[in-house]
Parts: structure tokens; sequence; C-alpha cells
């Protein structure tokens, strides 16, 4: 019966989320208070238990880069890089929306799809403003960028983090088995964004000359407290990417780049934290909460068990079965919770197959981190942008980002199923 009950909270709760009757925030945070009451979850599970609570190295991940973004932002870094790119694309909207989708992508491989989306975000604000354009499909397309650009590393996007873990995966493993897919799913991305977005595309001759007239160092309102900031964030970056050798959690290292950079600049503490942003950090405490109750009734287990034993024996099936399936389940719950509940069983899977097993592996990481831009709530990347965006007057509607965004997934899955069946399974 508690397996029941929880999965009708959920239900209700996702389509709280989904249809927005009610804020999101206070969607996940009911849906989780009702699962501690029903006793699907309790105390330990919801807060200490490393598999069916709230993600805690993803919650301080995110509150210590808002912190260092907030700081940036005082020193006018964003400002200069918004007329920078608006400069170099000479105002033409779908030049700019190209090179902000690339320098997403591309940050994100090397930091994380999260850090890029909190760095990027307010620079694309900026620039909106300034060329009169729409910021919400510049948003939508930076955060699939994001999502896509993540998937080519380890440390690109957190379900990856949790791949290499239980598979035993290297850095380099990942740039030689998902970086070349990724470079051509950039290229079908832009494709798309020409045709998705076509109508934001609005061309401002008076607007782009005025842009062309601006001094992007006169933005910097403190080239002090810009040192300071980018080399606290230029170590963290390198901690991140030397995560492997230095074994500092992501979440460790922004947290502790966080208190260096308040301790050592003249910012105050209220100005360092006015910009994190406090409701999308209660909705991932929530949403985590609510689908780690599913783990501990059993029902995601359940499922996972099924769909696998379904079909046990043929890798060709199981791979296929995995890629679409998780690009599917991705798009309900957050994929890092999902991932973190299938690796066990992939892990499995991928000893029984043998030398061959481990397409398995990249099977899941292609169909969850693939599957992430399906929904407003699909990623971690989007949940932050949503929130970003609600923060700044911009309101992103949970089915405006899933329409394109269940486009976009169907697309790249669609290609991601050949290149897995003609480099691991043909032949």
């Amino acid at each position: 019966m508690t397996a029941i009950a929880a999965v009708a909270v959920f239900t209700v709760a996702y389509i709280l989320i989904a249809t927005e009757r009610i804020h999101r925030t206070a969607a996940a945070l009911g849906g989780a208070a009702l699962m501690l009451l029903i006793h699907a979850a309790n105390a330990r599970s919801a807060f200490f238990s490393e598999h069916s609570g709230v993600d805690w190295n993803v919650i301080f991940l995110l509150l210590g880069m808002m912190v260092i973004v907030g700081v940036l932002r005082q020193a006018g870094v964003f400002e200069y890089v918004a007329i920078w790119a608006a400069k170099r694309a000479r105002g033409r909207p779908f030049r700019l929306m190209v090179m902000l989708v690339l320098i997403t992508a591309v940050a994100s491989a090397l930091l994380d799809n999260v850090t890029t989306v909190l760095l990027v975000a307010p620079v694309t604000f900026l620039v909106c403003d300034r060329l009169a354009l729409p910021a919400a499909p510049f948003l939508i397309a930076e955060v699939m960028g994001a999502n896509i650009g993540g998937t080519a590393t380890l440390v690109g996007d957190p379900p990856n983090i949790i791949i290499a873990s239980r598979a035993g995966f290297t850095f380099n493993d990942f740039l030689v088995h998902l970086a070349p897919l990724v470079v051509v799913l950039l290229v079908v991305l832009l494709a798309l964004c020409r045709w998705l977005f076509r109508s934001a595309f609005t061309y401002d001759a008076a607007r782009a000359a005025e842009i062309m007239k601006l001094h992007e160092r006169e933005a910097i309102r403190d080239p002090r407290l810009l040192w300071q900031s980018l080399a606290v964030l230029a170590v963290v970056v390198v901690a991140f990417v030397l995560h492997p050798v230095l074994h500092y959690e992501p979440s460790v290292v922004a947290l502790l780049g966080a208190g260096l950079l308040v301790a050592a600049t003249r910012v105050t503490v209220e100005d360092a934290l006015r910009d994190v942003e406090w409701a999308t950090l209660v909705f991932f405490m929530g949403l985590f909460i609510m689908v780690g109750a599913l783990v501990e009734t059993g029902v995601i287990g359940q499922v996972s068990q099924a769909a696998a034993s379904a079909t046990e024996g043929r890798l060709g099936l199981a791979s296929m079965g995995l890629l679409w399936g998780s690009a599917a389940l991705s798009g309900i719950v957050d994929n890092i919770p999902y991932v973190a509940t299938m690796s066990p069983i992939v892990a499995d899977l991928a000893h029984a197959a043998g030398p061959r097993g481990d397409v398995l592996w990249w099977a899941l990481a292609l169909g969850a981190d693939l599957g992430g831009n399906a929904t407003a709530v699909g990623a971690s990347a989007n949940v932050v942008v949503l929130g970003i965006a609600a923060r700044n007057g911009v309101r992103i509607g949970f089915w405006e980002f899933t329409k394109y965004g269940l486009i976009v997934t169907v697309v790249t899955i669609g290609l991601a199923t050949p290149y897995l069946w003609l480099r691991y399974l043909a032949g």
C-alpha cells in the first residue's frame, strides 16, 4: 500500500509541476512532505541515505557556484562578455545564438553543465536586453547545448560521474567513446535551433549599431575584484578537472572556492548570498526526496528489474531499450537519481555480457544525458535555468521548454541509435 501511495503522491506532484497550477517548488516540497507523512520515506532515507536521499553534493555544488557567480556579477564580467559576444556576432541574432550555444557546450564539457549555465545565463539576459531579443529561446538553446556538451566528458554531467565510478571508466574513456558523437549532435542542435526559434531572430540594425559603438572594457566596475574572482574560478575549474587525482568532490571544491572568495574580497556575506537561487535549491531537495521514496518503496527497482529481465541475454535489444528507456525516464525524473538507481542493474548486465558489455554503460550515459533535454525537470541544468529566468522576470513554462526539448531529444537519441549499433554491436 505504501508503494501505491508513493506513486500517487509523485504523480500528483509531477502533474502540478507540469501544469504549473502552483509553483514548482511548492509542489516538490509538498510532495516530499507527503512522502514523509505516509512513511514512504523517513528522516534517515530522506536526509542521510546515499541512494535515496537528498544529493547534498548537487545542492552544495550549486550553492557554491551560485555564490561565485554572484561575486563575478558584481565585478561586471557578465556585461563585458555580453558586449564582446554581441559585437563578434555583429548584432545578428542567429550568429549570437550559435556563439552562446558553442561556448556553453564547450564549457560544459570542461566544467559541468550546471556551473556553465550559471555563468552563461546572466550574459544572455544582458545581451538580449541590448538587442531587444527574447531571452527565453536563447536560454533554452543554451541549456540544451550544455546537456549535449556535458555528455562528452566524465565531469560534464553528474550522471557521468556516477557511471564512471560504477564502471571504472576514466576521463579519456568518455572522450574516446562519446565526444565524436557529441560533435555531430551539436551541429544538428544548431540546425534545429535555426528552425525551432526562427521567430526570435529579428535583426534590429539600430540596436546592432549601438552595440558596435560600445567598449566592453568600460563594463568592468571593479578590476581588482574581477581578477580575484577569475583566479578563484580558475582554481575551482582546475580542481574539477583533477578530481580523479585530488579526490575532492565537486561540491567541496565549489564551497571552498566560494568561502575563499568571500573571505579574500571586500564583498559582504549579504551581497554574496543575494544571487543564490534558494527556490531552485529547495525544489531539488523536494524532488530528490520524492524520487528517493520511490526507491525506498521498491517502485523504481521493480520497474528497472522488469525492463532488465525482458531483454536478458540479448545485448542489442538491451542496449537499445536502455538508450530509449533512459531517455524517456530521465525526462520524467531527474537523470541523477535515475542513473543512481539504474547503475547497479547495468553493472550486473554488463558483467554478464562480457567484454562487449560496456555498450550498456554508453547507452545509459547517452540516454540519461540526452534525455535530460526532454522536459523542464529532466536535468539539473534545466531547473537552474528556469529558476534564473524567473528571478529575472522571464517566465519559461514547463510546456514551453518541453515542446522544444522533446524534438531535440528524439532527434539526438535517434542519431545515437545507429552510432551505438554500428560502433559496438554490428558484426
